[in-house]
C-alpha cells in the first residue's frame, strides 16, 4: 500500500475575510475532493485571512500512481485556482504493508 500526500500553500491576495477565504477553499477542495477521489483539508493557517494550506492525500498499490494522481491535483489547482496564487507545494509518498 503506498499513501501519496501533498501539501499545497496558497496565497489569497484579494481575500479580505475569514468568510472570503472558507468560500475560496471550500471551491477548491470540493473540486479536487469530487474530480480526483482525494481527501483535502485545509490542515494550517486558519487564523490568517490570506493564506491557506491544504492537505491532500491517496491510497494506491503502486507508488508511481499515487505521484500521478496528485501531480494531476496539482495541475489541476494551477488551472483553475482562480485568485489563489500558489506559494509553495510538497508531495511524499509513503510505502506501508
Amino acid at each position: 500500500m503506498n499513501i501519496g500526500v501533498m501539501v499545497v500553500r496558497l496565497r489569497l491576495p484579494e481575500n479580505h475575510s475569514l468568510k472570503g477565504k472558507r468560500k475560496v477553499v471550500k471551491s477548491i477542495t470540493s473540486q479536487v475532493s469530487h474530480r480526483f477521489n482525494v481527501s483535502v483539508a485545509e490542515v494550517d493557517d486558519h487564523d490568517l485571512w490570506q493564506v491557506a494550506t491544504l492537505g491532500i492525500s491517496c491510497v494506491s498499490n503502486d507508488g508511481r500512481h499515487a505521484n500521478e494522481i496528485l501531480s494531476h491535483v496539482m495541475s489541476f489547482i494551477q488551472a483553475n485556482r482562480g485568485d489563489a496564487e500558489i506559494l509553495d507545494y510538497e508531495i511524499e509518498i509513503l510505502h506501508a504493508l
